[in-house]
């Protein structure tokens, strides 16, 4: 039998059904109808996690960060704990999706977490350890350029892209580069990328999920350590040219929810044309559906 929480601030308790309230009782402020594209924003307003490799202080390509983090283990205690660091980045990887971020959305905040290290080696007891962390935070969006093939994390990322999800945080999400298992951008809950060959600066809608959209990830010019570029491809940095694409609808768009953005993002594909709606005669019904 269904039950409902009372006498607690909207948010704070599970609330199973409704009784004895209506509309006025949960009044809801939602920004104007969703933008087609991200072309009104520029990131204002919006903070980004970046979590990688970390990010190269000061390099002309990425610009000042809001802050550096450091996931690392206790040694007395085998715990991972997140810390302040100068450390900067350990093999560029962070450095480039921080920099595609930037040039997408260049008035974004951007805050670094780094849970990979030298040779993009990693754990996933470090990456949840991170991604809990910017969860915690509260960050807008979290780019994940990476996963994890390991299957006994799977349950515990879940949660917390399910956790994320809820609170209004998004998690964009990297596919693998080849087809294997991995999380979490499997999840429904994070905004999963994949890269498409196009030189145009689009992205597209895949109509066959998991992976959500495409955008340009092959061959492409990434800031990389000691104030170079490189060009290289992957998944990897397709995942920041959405991360950023998100970044400006939700700085002309605060109020937008993790489901609106979506949206705004399938509608704004380069590949999604509007069909003309069919108008019957009144009184007429149409069914569409097989027989």
């Amino acid at each position: 039998m269904g039950t409902t929480t009372t006498g607690a601030p909207p948010g704070t308790a599970l609330t199973w059904s409704l009784r004895g309230r209506g509309p006025d009782d949960l009044p809801v402020v939602a920004d104007p109808a969703v933008p087609d594209g991200p072309a009104e924003g520029a990131g204002r307003g919006v903070r980004v996690c970046v979590v990688d490799s970390g990010v190269e202080r000061d390099h002309p390509l990425v610009g000042p960060l809001a802050g550096s983090w450091v996931v690392v283990k206790c040694e007395a205690t085998g715990e991972a704990e997140v810390l302040p660091t100068t450390t900067g980045d350990t093999c560029g990887h962070g450095t480039a999706c921080a920099g595609i971020i930037r040039r997408t959305a260049p008035e974004c905040e951007i805050t670094s977490v780094r849970v990979l290290g030298e040779r993009f080696s990693g754990t996933g007891d470090v990456l949840l350890a991170g991604l809990r962390w910017a969860v915690d935070q509260g960050f807008d969006l979290i780019n994940l350029s990476l996963s994890t093939t390991r299957t006994r994390f799977a349950h515990h990322l879940h949660e917390l892209a399910d956790r994320a999800y809820f609170a209004r945080t998004v998690l964009v999400a990297s596919a693998h580069n080849t087809p294997v298992e991995s999380f979490p951008w499997r999840f429904a809950s994070v905004l999963s990328v994949g890269s498409h060959q196009e030189d145009d600066p689009v992205h597209l809608y895949n109509p066959s999920p998991p992976v959500e959209f495409f955008a340009p990830g092959q061959n492409v010019t990434v800031p990389w350590l000691g104030g170079a570029t490189i060009r290289t491809t992957g998944n990897s940095f397709a995942t920041p040219y959405i991360t950023g694409l998100s970044a400006r609808l939700l700085s002309a768009r605060p109020r937008m929810t993790p489901f609106q953005l979506k949206s705004a993002l399938y509608l704004s594909a380069a590949n999604v044309t509007l069909a003309p709606r069919h108008h019957l005669p009144a009184g007429e019904a149409s069914d569409d559906s097989e027989n």
